[in-house]
């Protein structure tokens, strides 16, 4: 939500600067042609000058502050007419056709404007929407969601929308913590859609089943029920329900990475990777769940693929999250929240200042507390299955 506030903050401050400055830069451009067509006295005439007042104020000022410049722009270049010669303005047929032309840019300028303050209240209004659409589908957790620490990043590469087709959770339940990171394909109110069904299987099959394969299995029948459009979703499900390991299923998305208290990085590739969310009927069987040591202090790095394929604009190189992570995130403790920015802003560092796919960044670190343990736990990477 950081980005919304950003935004929010930007448009604050751009309203209250053209309010105060807006006009002074029409303004400007009218005495500068009033002082010009004086010093150059009464055989040069340069009043005509004063069309660009217009134009200027449609890109600073409202349409009727807009609509002021060209009256007044007009009535300055009548009281300079006699002194450049025109003596009789009515009759005057160079003076007449320099204001029809002067009033047609002033109407046009205007209608500039009109449309400019528009476009911005359509704006305001869009990125309101989207700000609640994103509350009511991706809540913010808290720091703390029973026994992990968590903090997440989340940017949209649609400045407009605020949304996108990257979603995430983080859920507390009698099974343990329950985490979910996905990425639909597709972009648009199609990929928002599809999220709002993942989000919403989750969140009630993470209460309801004790397996986190179930858990998955509900979910993914819940994407071939309603999501019509052939979209499907690259996942990652967590389960932190056992002291000293963390349980992990993979349906196609980027794996997650380990940062140790001291800053070793280890990535956590599934044994078995599986396809994504919604393409289950393409292959028989389903994915197989495995378990990895996850001590207090450890962070666990979830992304989604908006990171790790965002650009450098210098040498078109990926952005290296395995290779920058560790001493970014490594003895965060309790201050993730510290962590995450530091891992963002290297990301926006490397990618140039911005990103052209959305991003989702999700720390998690459990803590010290006892864990209620999983009847059925899958083993540690290493023992047999």
């Amino acid at each position: 939500m950081k980005n919304v506030w950003l935004t929010r903050a930007l448009q604050r401050v751009e309203g209250e600067y053209l309010a105060r400055m807006g006009l002074s830069l029409p303004l400007a451009s009218i005495a500068l042609v009033v002082a010009a067509d004086l010093i150059a006295g009464r055989d040069h005439f340069l009043t005509p000058g004063i069309v660009v007042a217009p134009p200027l104020a449609a890109i600073t000022v409202t349409w009727r502050k807009t609509l002021f410049i060209g009256v007044l722009g007009l009535f300055v270049q009548a009281a300079l007419a006699p002194y450049d010669g025109i003596t009789d303005i009515p009759d005057h047929d160079v003076f007449f056709g320099q204001a029809f032309a002067y009033a047609l840019v002033t109407l046009f300028s205007v209608y500039i404007a009109w449309r400019r303050e528009t476009g911005a209240k359509a704006f305001t209004a869009i990125a309101s929407v989207a700000e609640a659409a994103q509350h009511a589908l991706m809540r913010p957790p808290d720091p703390r969601v029973g026994t992990v620490r968590l903090a997440v990043r989340y940017v949209s590469a649609a400045d407009a929308a605020q949304i996108g087709g990257d979603l995430y959770a983080v859920i507390d339940t009698p099974h343990g913590v329950r985490a979910l990171i996905g990425d639909v394909r597709g972009k648009g109110l199609a990929a928002v859609q599809t999220s709002a069904v993942v989000l919403g299987a989750f969140r009630e099959a993470a209460f309801d089943e004790g397996g986190l394969d179930t858990v998955a299995r509900r979910v993914d029948t819940s994407v071939g029920r309603h999501v019509t459009t052939g979209d499907f979703i690259t996942a990652l499900f967590a389960q932190f329900d056992k002291p000293g390991s963390v349980e992990l299923l993979h349906y196609g998305h980027v794996a997650p990475l380990r940062v140790t208290r001291d800053g070793a990085v280890e990535t956590l590739d599934p044994a078995e990777p599986w396809v994504p969310l919604g393409l289950a009927d393409l292959v028989p069987g389903g994915p197989t769940a495995w378990r990895v040591p996850m001590r207090p202090g450890d962070v666990l790095v979830l992304c989604t693929d908006g990171v790790i394929e965002a650009r450098s604009p210098l040498d078109n190189t990926f952005y290296p999250l395995g290779e920058r992570v560790g001493p970014l995130v490594a003895g965060a403790g309790r201050d993730l929240d510290a962590a995450v920015e530091r891992v963002y802003e290297d990301l926006l560092r490397h990618a140039g200042g911005s990103l052209s796919d959305d991003v989702v960044l999700l720390l998690l670190s459990p803590q010290p507390e006892a864990l209620p343990a999983h009847p059925q736990d899958p083993p540690l990477v290493g023992d047999p299955i």
